[in-house]
């Protein structure tokens, strides 16, 4: 008993050691191949670069809107994995639907240098940020952020201090150690996971018109982590459920109930005191 006592404490050992060093390889999972120019992709479009407080520049592009526009902009925050590329069908949905768009890569993405984290995925999102607020002059009240899970505690982290017109999140969780503790629930994740992303907190500390969006079929991100977020939310909430959904299903990645979603969030944005 008392030698395999012992070999199962190594392997519980060797199991926590290795979730502390590997553990952004269970959270990131970025294409970091280059992706192509922006006229490419759309008809209108620009290659942006954005350069980051500590010095890293990242890949953009600044997607206009087609025909008449809302005079509104959406930032958008990508999940973990894939890169800009992945969400191109999203922003040429709003720009027919008269948004424009920034969609950027986190560093490590899509050709970026850098390795992910939270803290380096917030000086990420602050780059983005101040594309739009400095350079082009976008006003707060016109600007709209959007979240994609991971980045759902991109955005909400970054309205904690720059709060925007309102919010739309897309898949949020609760937290990561929460989310991660679900999925690994025989590891110690909340004493060892290093990023934390504290999604409900967040939007808890945001008085602004938020979305929440959420597949009930979700198994990476369960839908009651979502419901959560929603009934955490200091500003006027709308909850959109969508029946048999899961994660990475297309609907999530453009057309009609993603581009309806975020029409409804920006006439509440302006209707807002």
């Amino acid at each position: 008993m008392t030698r395999g006592l012992l070999i199962a404490l190594t392997v519980a050992a060797l199991l926590i050691a290795a979730m502390w060093a590997l553990q952004r390889k269970l959270i990131y999972f970025p294409d970091a191949s280059p992706v192509p120019s922006a006229l490419q992709l759309f008809t209108r479009a620009e290659d942006v670069t954005l350069t980051t407080s500590d010095g890293l520049e990242l890949g953009a592009w600044y997607v206009p809107p087609v025909g008449a526009s809302r005079e509104m902009t959406v930032l958008v925050a990508n999940g973990n994995a894939g890169n800009r590329a992945d969400r191109a069908l999203l922003a040429s949905d709003l720009a027919d639907a008269g948004f424009a768009t920034l969609l950027f890569d986190y560093r490590g993405y899509g050709g970026n240098p850098g390795e992910p984290s939270e803290k380096g995925l917030a000086l990420d999102v602050r780059a983005a940020y101040r594309h739009l607020v400095e350079e082009r002059r976008v006003p707060h009240e016109r600007l709209l952020y959007f979240g994609e899970s991971l980045g759902t505690g991109v955005v909400t982290e970054l309205a904690t201090e720059y709060p925007p017109a309102g919010m739309l999140l897309r898949s949020p969780f609760v937290d990561l150690a929460s989310l991660g503790a679900r999925h690994y629930p025989f590891l110690p994740v909340r004493l060892l996971l290093r990023d934390r992303f504290p999604v409900a907190e967040s939007v808890a500390r945001v008085d602004v018109p938020t979305t929440v969006v959420y597949g009930t079929a979700d198994t990476i991100v369960p839908p009651d982590h979502s419901e959560r977020v929603a009934d955490a939310a200091r500003g006027p909430v709308e909850r959109v459920a969508l029946p048999g959904v899961g994660h990475n299903d297309a609907v999530m990645f453009g057309g009609a109930t993603i581009v309806d979603a975020t029409v409804a969030l920006a006439e509440r944005a302006l209707r807002a005191p």
